[in-house]
């Protein structure tokens, strides 16, 4: 079958990251080729495609199926591109995946009629199936994991599809059918690996966990330095990201790939995410020898009381000795922060930054809590009449989308900006990325100065 997998393009004037490889579309793409299946990509965001030029496009793509993935900032703009992908080809199947569409199937069934199928949270062994259903047009209603509109345009929503447990049997992603050109950054592709899906924990505000499950399923060491070697051999890159939430869940087999990558004499660098409470100096001192050179620690909150409601299970302490050992073995760090959590108030909020500034991370990311569906998060702020958006085009983590008895969404946004403001308007800090030097110390002294600017401007207005 002719396939067309799809990422749509972010809605105008909200915060947005790079284009980066779309590793979901990487996968599905992967296992379609392998069965034989004929892959088209149409990346909106690495080729800068409007709703119009979308349209030329899919125009001149033949496509059987056409998948779109989806974010719940990305929702809109995906349904855009299937209603406009229907109406050119009208005998195509269109199918709706993503994080978002996990959890706002039957919604999105009922409020878009060119939308034919979703695709329930891990996508793959779902849509291999779909595809040999759709290919034969044998019945759908035996195929775990889909909602879909059947031929009396009823919903009809399936019971989920068990969780792929040995993820080494995945094909590696289909890179060569991405435009990668398009996708460099500083002259070059940072190509992500995925290590492992779902996680042992459960904080509110996290859909990432109930899309993958709570279990913690991993692929093997030697699985993932091959896939490694593999995109070095065939790119010539050197540089990965890895984007599992939470990377040193498993000690063990975090040491084990250092101790492969240092066996098979592979002169990479990397970076991770993970959890304070999952690292130690023996730990990361063998990350750092193995090619680590930066690690994303979750700090949440400097209040032990938000942190608490957010279900994070964690204390102050165990922060402050994480980024210590991280800065002692010479790791960069970067700080995620989550501001305006239901309880935050204007003291846990200057408490967070006060923390922050005592981590002294080499950068940070403070973002406004945001209610996604399928989250306790999402169910809470709409139980107690918190939520003021529903337009999910707002929902970037930069603009609040609730607010709650002791913050409105003004403050909010106030007490985002001054964390910012605080954090990279130190001198101490301007001159230790000055001399850091590097991607991530040009970036930082590049974001100081755009603040400083901003700054000077609202003084002398």
């Amino acid at each position: 079958m002719k396939v067309t997998l799809v990422n749509p393009p972010y809605p105008q004037n909200v915060h947005s990251h790079p284009p980066f490889i779309p590793l979901g579309i990487a996968y599905l793409g992967a296992i379609a080729e392998k069965e034989g299946h004929k892959v088209t990509v149409i990346d909106c965001q690495a080729e800068k495609l409007t709703y119009k030029t979308f349209s030329d496009r899919i125009k001149q793509t033949p496509s059987d199926i056409i998948g779109v993935t989806s974010t719940t900032l990305l929702y809109k703009s995906a349904m855009k591109l299937i209603t406009i992908a229907k109406e050119i080809h009208p005998q195509a199947f269109t199918i709706l995946g993503g994080s978002h569409a996990s959890f706002w199937d039957k919604n999105a069934l009922n409020e878009y009629p060119s939308l034919d199928i979703v695709v329930r949270k891990e996508g793959e062994m779902t849509f291999l199936e779909l595809l040999e259903k759709l290919q034969t047009k044998t019945g759908l209603n035996n195929v775990l994991g889909i909602t879909y509109r059947n031929q009396e345009n009823k919903i009809i929503r399936n019971p989920d599809r068990p969780f792929i447990e040995n993820l080494d049997l995945l094909p590696f992603p289909a890179h060569h059918i991405l435009p990668l050109n398009a996708l460099k950054r500083m002259g070059k592709v940072l190509f992500p690996l995925i290590t492992s899906r779902g996680c042992v924990y459960w904080c509110d505000f996290c859909s990432t966990v109930r899309m993958f499950g709570r279990g913690y399923r991993m692929r093997s060491p030697t699985n993932i330095v091959d896939e490694m070697e593999m995109i070095h051999k065939k790119y010539g890159v050197n540089q990965y990201t890895f984007y599992d939430d939470a990377f040193t869940v498993d000690r063990k087999r975090v040491m084990e790939i250092c101790k492969e990558l240092h066996n098979r004499k592979l002169d990479l660098i990397w970076d991770c995410g993970t959890r304070v409470d999952m690292v130690d100096r023996e730990l990361l001192e063998t990350m750092r020898k193995a090619g680590c050179i930066a690690v994303w620690l979750g700090v949440e909150s400097g209040s032990e009381v938000i942190l608490g409601a957010m279900n994070k299970g964690l204390k102050l302490n165990q922060t402050r000795l994480a980024y210590k050992i991280a800065h002692e073995v010479g790791l960069i760090t970067i700080a995620n922060v989550v501001i305006g959590f239901p309880g935050e108030t204007k003291q846990t909020a200057r408490e967070t930054i006060n923390f922050v500034k005592e981590l002294n991370p080499d950068d940070v990311g403070f973002y406004v809590a945001t209610p996604y569906p399928g989250t306790p998060l999402y169910e809470q702020v709409k139980k107690n009449g918190w939520l003021r958006i529903t337009d999910f085009d707002k929902y970037d983590t930069v603009a609040p989308t609730f607010e709650t008895p002791w913050l409105s969404m003004k403050e909010i946004e106030e007490i985002r900006y001054k964390a910012y403001q605080d954090f990279y308007l130190r001198l101490g800090y301007v001159l230790k990325m000055m001399r850091k030097g590097g991607s991530y110390g040009i970036s930082a002294v590049k974001t100081s100065a755009a603040y400083a600017l901003r700054a000077l401007h609202i003084k002398l207005s």
